[in-house]
């Protein structure tokens, strides 16, 4: 990117919304604000995890300050990202519609190991690029990411629900601090983190960092206290956790460094930390200044080449996984993709960024369509539909996993499953140049589409057409009584579907 450049990536945490803002200076990014707000929305999840009206409110009243400052930056200068809370959160798109007309950017919910990838990008990023064998740990509010990595590259990472609000919420909801209180804590944390010992034990890393809130709230208390900055070591959190138990409680605790809002989670923050040290045999850690936020901005200056060539690899890795067969998702990707671009350039003046990314993810679903043919060739598309549901994959939120969703489900069969998608058009064109494309490609080879074409009959209306040359229905009579019944199908929706030439 140009020097002169502005950036800004948002980070809602479960514990606190950041903000940052710099500009491009010869190639580096250089802070030029940094906004943080302690808005605690992973203490708000009920016991059926829905966020309660207070946190949502609160996130609301924190996006629309940070909104503000963010008044006349282009959609390409922000990125923002949510994480573990609003992973959990069954009602997070009301809380979202707001929060993205507050903020006045989208906010995309990633996965837990698409959080990883950004820590350790953020985290390499402020360290030597050398070939250290790097461990890096981030303890947040919900959960924590553990991330193997050499150099600037990660190479195993995964996150845990385990952080210090929900185990502060679980353990010490009385804010009294007690010997057995703790051990049951750390126990209880070690079990959730066990699987995590063969591929993160100390064979296979060089060096321990750690990075955000927790590391950074134990970090300040023991500068305070007279210890050597920069690090974390188990004698150290022994010394804090003997000054916790002797406080007894969250409001007698007295101690340098700790700021008053993290009172109340300090208890949980730390039982992580010590299983994550006792679990992974870790003697010192140290404590490193980049985190989710720069990650983003890596992104952002990324180098969208970087951010695509990561998406493709997630396409071929779930393709490989569940034995998709690519040359045909390939030729059904290449139909949809032609007739897609029929509707878009010929019937709606979209522009050129949304309209690539729209055709990306066409291409994608189309690749990945019959992914649920591994589970079963029976309502295969239903399956596929709740892997992409549940997938992790890297460059990817969790919103744009379920448009890759949305499109596998519809792609065959009755369109009623899909009646409140419906009212998205950009999603409407997708799916019909998808459903379109696999009835032309229903005999696994490439189709015939000499003089076809696909448009809208006018712009503002819900009626497009698919033309083809006179003798097409005749040469190919399976196809033509094919794209018979997909007129059916639209006909029991607002869209309408019409054949000439047939």
């Amino acid at each position: 990117m140009q020097s002169g450049n502005r950036l800004a990536a948002v980070d809602l945490g479960s514990n606190s919304f950041r903000l940052e803002i710099g500009r491009i200076d010869h190639g580096e990014f250089r802070r030029t604000e940094y906004l943080k707000e302690t808005v605690r929305q992973g203490g708000g999840l009920d016991e059926n995890r829905n966020l309660n009206v207070q946190a949502m409110q609160a996130g609301w009243d924190c996006l629309a300050r940070f909104g503000e400052r963010l008044a006349g930056f282009q959609p390409h200068e922000v990125c923002a990202v949510a994480t573990q809370t609003l992973r959990e959160a069954r009602n997070r798109e009301e809380f979202l519609q707001r929060a993205n007309q507050m903020l006045g950017f989208p906010i995309n919910v990633i996965s837990g190991r698409e959080e990883a990838r950004l820590i350790y990008q953020g985290v390499a990023q402020m360290l030597p690029a050398n070939e250290e064998r790097r461990l890096v740990i981030d303890i947040g509010g919900r959960s924590t990411e553990l991330i193997l990595g050499q150099g600037r590259t990660p190479k195993v990472m995964e996150s845990f629900r385990v952080g210090s609000i929900g185990w502060s919420q679980r353990f010490f909801a009385d804010g009294q601090f007690t010997r057995k209180a703790f051990e049951i804590a750390e126990v209880a944390a070690t079990a959730v983190l066990d699987e995590a010992f063969d591929a993160y034990n100390p064979d296979q890393w060089d060096r321990a960092y750690g990075s955000a809130g927790t590391v950074s709230a134990i970090g300040d208390v023991l500068v305070a206290a007279g210890w050597p900055g920069g690090h974390i070591t188990q004698d150290g959190l022994d010394w804090i956790l003997d000054k916790l138990i002797s406080s007894q409680s969250a409001d007698r605790l007295k101690l340098l460094g700790m700021r008053e809002d993290r009172k109340t989670i300090i208890g949980g923050g730390v039982s992580v930390m010590r299983a994550v040290f006792k679990l992974l045999g870790i003697s010192s850690m140290e404590m490193a200044a980049g985190g989710l936020r720069h990650g983003l901005i890596c992104d952002l200056m990324g180098a969208t080449s970087h951010i695509g060539d990561l998406r493709v690899r997630s396409v071929n890795r779930l393709a490989l996984k569940f034995g998709v067969d690519t040359l045909h998702g390939q030729r059904v990707g290449k139909v949809a993709s032609t007739l897609f671009g029929q509707l878009t350039t010929r019937n709606r003046d979209l522009d050129d960024i949304n309209n690539d990314r729209m055709l990306r993810k066409l291409h994608w679903a189309a690749e990945l369509h019959e992914i649920g043919a591994h589970i079963s060739h029976s309502d295969y598309h239903k399956h596929g539909a709740y892997i992409l549901d549940n997938a992790d994959a890297m460059g990817f939120s969790l919103s744009e996993m379920h448009r890759l969703s949305l499109l596998v489900l519809g792609h065959r069969g009755k369109l009623r499953k899909l009646d409140a998608a419906l009212n998205d058009e950009d999603l409407v064109q997708q799916l019909l140049s998808l459903r379109l494309a696999v009835i032309l490609c229903h005999a696994r080879r490439d189709p015939d589409l000499g003089g076809m074409t696909l448009k809208r009959m006018d712009t503002v209306g819900k009626s497009m057409r698919l033309t083809c040359r006179s003798d097409w229905a005749e040469a190919f009579p399976q196809s033509a009584h094919l794209l018979r019944e997909e007129v059916l199908a639209w006909e029991k929706t607002a869209w309408k579907l019409e054949l000439k030439g047939f």
